[in-house]
């Protein structure tokens, strides 16, 4: 399948776009607490995971894991496993961490994960592009990369027509701002 590169272009206007983005009210975003708990299905962003392991996911999130069907992206599978080359085998808790985030992968069913198309890596490297533009993200910190990675999720799960659930609200804010269709729903974990 080929990247329609033109389409892309249509459709994010990246040359038309030089006003930063600016993170909207949040009574403008749809937040997990005013989500029915039988409903649509959602993609998992990254920091879901994360926060249920923490013990810092809200009930709301919680119930939404235990009544929605979920789907799982492979490029949330990529940022879980980097903890496998990243972490010290030396450090005392890296193997029950590792052992923690092996038990997650292998909850995963497999025929719930699934990876971004063609068509959602090239428009996820315009939008990355584009955000680090609008943001003026520093260079060399890390920004591109999330920017990636947070579109890919958000452009996956628009062409599967299902919403993100996720606690960054920042940057799927500016996505959501940025890709017309795509959906997310929101929260915020507790403090640990």
């Amino acid at each position: 399948m080929p990247f329609d590169a033109k389409a892309a272009l249509r459709s994010i206007k990246p040359d038309k776009r030089t006003a930063p983005v600016a993170r909207r009210d949040d009574a403008q975003l749809s937040w997990v607490d005013h989500e029915p708990q039988i409903g649509g299905p959602l993609l998992l962003d990254t920091c879901v995971y994360l926060d249920v392991l923490r013990g810092t996911s809200p009930d709301a999130v919680d119930a939404l894991l235990t009544y929605r069907l979920c789907h799982h992206s492979a490029v949330c599978l990529s940022e879980l496993t980097h903890v496998f080359g990243r972490l010290d085998p030396s450090h005392a808790a890296t193997k029950a961490v590792l052992k923690t985030v092996q038990d997650t992968i292998a909850d995963i069913p497999s025929h719930r994960l699934s990876a971004p198309d063609v068509d959602a890596w090239g428009t996820a490297g315009i939008l990355a592009g584009l955000l680090t533009r609008l943001t003026n993200a520093p260079k060399n910190e890390g920004h591109e990369r999330r920017f990636l990675n947070d579109a890919l999720i958000l452009l996956q799960a628009r062409a599967m027509g299902v919403a993100v659930l996720t606690a960054n609200t920042r940057d799927f804010d500016f996505l959501t701002q940025l890709v017309p269709g795509a959906k997310a729903v929101f929260y915020r974990a507790a403090s640990t």
